[in-house]
């Protein structure tokens, strides 16, 4: 009888959020196909569940990921999944948002994951870097394009220039991490934060997702009208009403999602 071959992405359900754990130690979490597929399905998975309101995104082993998998990409594989780049987030559109949990290396590719997030949760001692030029490249699953949208012009450049990593010190200090813990305690507080992301309306949430990405390079005319279209089924929701009541009735709203 053949072993069962382990997974390489673990999902486990805390309250209302999703953990979505890479798990290839061995590897440092490094991205093949196997991975990429898996963890795209996780992200379906958390947008499929009404129940769910939020993923966190973590690695196993004390690493966060280190990119993609050179011995694997040199056998052809590829850790793209079509239509939903690097990993099968870099150039998703998920709904719920999704916080990225850091502990220890995200490396290339991995630092394009946590970028992809919405927030991201970095441990003290974690190390966050784009080394892609050394090796010949360019930061392709979204990092050239992302970093200088996150933080000013010439410091993104300086990372995408030198290829050089900063801690997770200096990436709170950047405004690229939401919060710096200590070290072990990324995951823990990147809980936390989604419990406050929970407390809030799903419809409202996913909108606020939708007019962030739609505004991004938009003229306020175009921005403004996309946003317009989509306050229509928010403002017609049972959410809005129900939030509405709550407020009014000093109590904690009971969102349904519809």
């Amino acid at each position: 009888m053949s072993t069962p071959t382990p997974p390489v992405v673990r999902t486990e359900r805390i309250g209302s959020a999703l953990l979505i754990t890479l798990d290839r130690p061995e590897a440092r979490n490094a991205v093949n196909a196997a991975t990429a597929t898996a963890l795209a399905a996780a992200l379906d998975a958390l947008e499929a569940d009404p129940t769910l309101r939020a993923g966190v995104l973590t690695g196993e082993g004390g690493t966060f990921s280190a990119g993609m998998d050179l011995k694997a990409a040199l056998r052809g594989e590829s850790p793209e999944v079509e239509g939903r780049g690097f990993g099968g987030l870099t150039e998703a559109r998920p709904d719920k948002p999704l916080i990225a949990a850091v502990e220890g290396f995200a490396m290339g590719g991995g630092f394009e994951l946590a970028l992809a997030c919405d927030l991201i949760v970095a441990a003290e001692d974690a190390r966050f870097g784009l080394p892609e030029v050394k090796r010949g490249l360019i930061a392709a699953g979204g990092g050239v394009i992302r970093l200088p949208r996150r933080i000013p012009h010439h410091l993104a450049m300086e990372l995408l220039l030198t290829g050089e990593p900063v801690d997770g010190r200096r990436a709170g200090e950047l405004g690229l991490a939401n919060r710096v813990t200590a070290k072990g305690q990324a995951v823990a507080e990147a809980f936390r934060l989604a419990e406050r992301v929970a407390d809030n309306a799903p419809l409202a949430l996913a909108a606020v997702k939708r007019v962030v990405r739609a505004s991004d390079g938009a003229s306020d005319e175009e921005a403004f009208a996309f946003q317009r279209e989509e306050m229509k089924p928010l403002m017609a929701s049972d959410d809005v009403r129900e939030g509405m009541t709550a407020f009014a009735e000093r109590r904690p709203a009971r969102w349904t999602g519809r």
